[in-house]
């Protein structure tokens, strides 16, 4: 039984067939966008009527007990609404998205007795604040309104974390307390789908194989009956984790799996339509049996790729679903033109360690305090980037602690070794007298999906030891690399780039542009580990264990004169900064 898009009434369960969402003949084909990651572009040339828009609960919640601006979902939904396409919300508040903590403020992990996405009333009192002034902007953008809400998911494949058989009812409770009308759905992939049904709710499903369609919509079909199906995420491809290959799925077989969900009768949504990017220290992490963070890139190998361009997937399909519709689709438009600017060197030099000295009085703590509790940011805490412990040892021996996620450890100012997951010990040299033992760590994302998803603190967690015995007066420097962290750093702090720099440390490179700024591919062949920053914006982080060998450089972060280029080198820093037209995402595997 398809969808129905009626006047007046929005999207309801029709009993006619012929048409999925109402829409005419063939079936409704909504493409996700995450609005923090990537603009809507060519999507005229093969038109999906729906977009699925995923706005979170970190961005206007960065702050404790107050909401921020959270007008970019709004202005989204309305550019969508311009451009001729529906909207279906998924408002969370976890949207999981391989965003940091799956789009939760860090703030909430400052109670030590958290326990996410479920009533527990610390996190209940967040969501309902956050329901607030999000409803209150997007309820009047409801089809039933005149928007183009028509559709709104209640959280997001809960099934698989099913903590609390309360929490859903609460969400569905809170959604519509609040104004919204529209058809309600949940999303479910087939691990959770039997513990994920809601009464009142559309269940819908996540899948990306011919097999589980199989299996997934028997199930819907036991549990609904004739009710409409949908797969609200068709997985075109899939996200990358560092050290790992490049994920792809053939474009045959997305068309294959396309196909069949459509003779099924289901209506469907690509996710990823369009791929992305995982922009400043954004991107998530999975922790089943080792912890991977994900790359910058969330490319996805979706239909079009992270800079808007065309692939073989986007060909074949935009042809499907123009022999379905019988609407002749107009050529597809222009790309976004790219640019391989000429390379820059850096210029200027600032060691970490010399920055210390402009960041005022550190932290002063007897104990390790972890990233979420610093006494940062007005109370909030630190939510990414970098915290740098200090403390004085007088011996050598086994320095042992837990770090989350990656902590390099220095003698002074010379690296002995790293603390990770898997490295819980190292060995601290022979010293003499008093010696500065400094240890750098990276929160390098949230765990984005997984049951551990409330053991997500970074930094130091619980005491640091040397020989057993707990160390104590430590210094802490929060070093959360926004954009006011730069502004302390004038013209009088940086020096000429020396022959055998001291690392970690801040390399200042200019890139001059003439004409208007285009899109472009930031390649860092010979450097190791870090962050790259466009005027004063956090790009992303680089490392050379791959996959991701370039970042994706938009020409709006740029400007017509000099553009400020830094990067923050952890470890070895290479010639030049090199751009390129196309991107290099790493070695391919495909999925099976």
């Amino acid at each position: 039984m398809p969808f129905l898009l009626r006047p007046l009434m929005g999207l309801c369960r029709g009993s006619e067939a012929g048409s999925s969402w109402g829409l005419g003949p063939g079936v409704g084909v909504p493409a996700l966008w995450g609005w923090g990651r990537a603009v809507p572009s060519p999507h005229r040339a093969a038109p999906p009527p729906c977009d699925a828009c995923s706005p979170h609960l970190a961005s206007p919640l960065a702050v404790v007990g107050r909401a921020d601006d959270v007008d970019p979902p709004r202005a989204f939904i309305l550019m969508a609404s311009e451009i001729g396409l529906w909207v279906i919300l998924r408002p969370g508040p976890y949207i999981c998205s391989e965003i940091d903590l799956g789009g939760l403020p860090s703030w909430l992990l400052q109670d030590p007795g958290m326990r996410l996405r479920t009533t527990y009333k610390g996190f209940t009192e967040a969501v309902d604040l956050y329901f607030d002034h999000l409803m209150s902007r997007v309820v009047p953008l409801q089809y039933k309104r005149g928007g183009p809400i028509i559709a709104v998911q209640v959280e997001n494949e809960y099934g698989s974390y099913n903590k609390d058989p309360a929490y859903m009812p609460y969400v569905k409770k809170a959604l519509e307390d609040r104004g919204i009308v529209e058809l309600l759905l949940t999303s479910d992939n087939k691990d959770g789908l039997s513990k994920g049904i809601v009464h009142g709710v559309l269940a819908t499903i996540n899948l990306q194989s011919t097999h589980e369609l199989q299996l997934l919509t028997t199930f819907l079909f036991n549990v609904q009956g004739t009710q409409p199906k949908m797969v609200m995420e068709y997985w075109t491809g899939w996200f990358d984790s560092w050290g790992g290959p490049h994920n792809i799925l053939d474009s045959s077989e997305v068309l294959k799996t396309v196909s069949a969900i459509v003779d099924a009768g289901s209506s469907i949504n690509l996710y990823m339509f369009h791929g992305g990017t995982n922009f400043g220290f954004m991107n998530g992490a999975m922790h089943f049996h080792d912890y991977k963070s994900d790359v910058t890139s969330y490319d996805y190998d979706a239909v079009l790729t992270e800079a808007g361009d065309y692939t073989a997937k986007y060909m074949k399909l935009r042809d499907f679903f123009g022999s379905i519709s019988g609407i002749p689709l107009p050529p597809p438009p222009d790309l976004t033109p790219k640019m391989s600017y000429e390379p820059i060197t850096p210029v200027l030099y600032l060691s970490l360690w010399d920055a210390l000295k402009g960041m005022g009085e550190p932290i002063k703590s007897e104990k390790p305090i972890n990233m979420e509790n610093l006494p940062v940011n007005g109370g909030n805490g630190q939510s990414f980037g970098y915290i740098l412990y200090e403390t004085n040892i007088a011996s050598s021996g086994i320095l042992s602690g837990h770090v989350r996620d990656r902590g390099q450890v220095f003698v002074n100012t010379v690296s002995i070794g790293f603390l990770d997951y898997k490295t819980t010990k190292i060995t601290v040299p022979l010293i003499q007298g008093y010696t500065v033992l400094r240890i750098l760590v990276e929160n390098r994302g949230r765990v984005n999906y997984g049951e551990n998803i409330d053991d997500q603190r970074k930094g130091l967690i619980g005491n640091l030891y040397l020989n057993d015995s707990p160390l104590k007066k430590f210094r802490i420097y929060s070093l959360d690399m926004k954009k006011s962290f730069f502004q302390r750093f004038g013209p009088d702090k940086w020096s000429s780039l020396p022959e055998t720099p001291t690392f970690p440390a801040f390399f200042l490179s200019s890139l001059s542009i003439s004409s208007t700024p285009c899109d472009t591919f930031l390649k860092l062949e010979g450097w190791e580990k870090g962050v790259v920053f466009i005027n004063g914006q956090n790009l992303g982080r680089y490392w050379n264990i791959g996959p991701q060998k370039t970042l994706y450089l938009p020409g709006p972060w740029l400007s017509s004169g000099i553009n400020q280029v830094i990067v923050f080198e952890e470890m070895m820093a290479g010639p030049a900064l090199q751009f390129t037209e196309t991107p290099h995402l790493g070695r391919n595997q495909y999925i099976k």
